[in-house]
């Protein structure tokens, strides 16, 4: 790559910092920034800079904000009473987009991994409970990964939620639609089954 200037070399070094995009996307993005307008590349440089300064974390879930309450916290239509727990902000927005849910989250912006040196005082379960605390929520999905980390975390705040007065559920996990049975693993089956339901 010593065939490209230093400017380009070292945009390319930049860019493939990026998690999920090696050298050659790298490469290829670089050249595109290059050949762009004047205007899109002070448009992208702009939107960068202003993501920095600008984006927070919502005071009330945690979510991405660009003020200290984000949009579903001072949404008025949302049902307070509801709140669904997940790890990152990436989950509620995939929640958000499945359009079946209403209620309020909160993001917990980890996961409980002992090998990891991750404990409860490491993610946001503290204020959870001061949230639950103050009486408006009436139930709490969990809805955090399925995987060792996830199930464990859930189980976690199930046991802390007990000695509050608030319902506590769990997301279904299990066969994906469109699934075939014999290419899903036993665990996934075993999951479906145990949260089978009436039709």
């Amino acid at each position: 790559m010593s065939y490209y200037p230093a400017s380009i070399l070292n945009l390319i070094k930049n860019i493939a910092k990026l998690p999920g995009i090696g050298e050659k996307t790298a490469e290829r993005l670089a050249l595109h920034i290059l050949h762009a307008s004047r205007k899109e590349t002070e448009e992208l440089s702009r939107s960068i800079l202003e993501v920095k300064q600008k984006v927070r974390f919502c005071t009330r879930c945690f979510a991405l904000s660009d003020s200290d309450v984000c949009r579903i916290c001072s949404d008025p239509t949302r049902d307070e009473t509801l709140l669904c727990v997940v790890e990152q902000p990436g989950d509620m927005v995939a929640i958000e987009k499945s359009g079946a849910y209403t209620g309020q989250y909160h993001i917990l912006n980890g996961v409980l991994s002992p090998m990891n040196g991750v404990g409860p005082d490491d993610i946001r379960i503290r204020e959870l409970i001061t949230r639950i605390d103050q009486g408006k929520i009436r139930e709490v999905v969990l809805a955090t990964g399925t995987n060792v980390e996830g199930e464990a975390t859930a189980a976690y705040i199930a046991e802390l939620l007990a000695e509050h007065s608030v319902n506590v559920s769990r997301i279904a996990s299990g066969v994906p639609m469109g699934g075939d049975l014999k290419y899903v693993d036993q665990v996934t089956l075993k999951k479906a089954l145990e949260a089978r339901r009436a039709v």
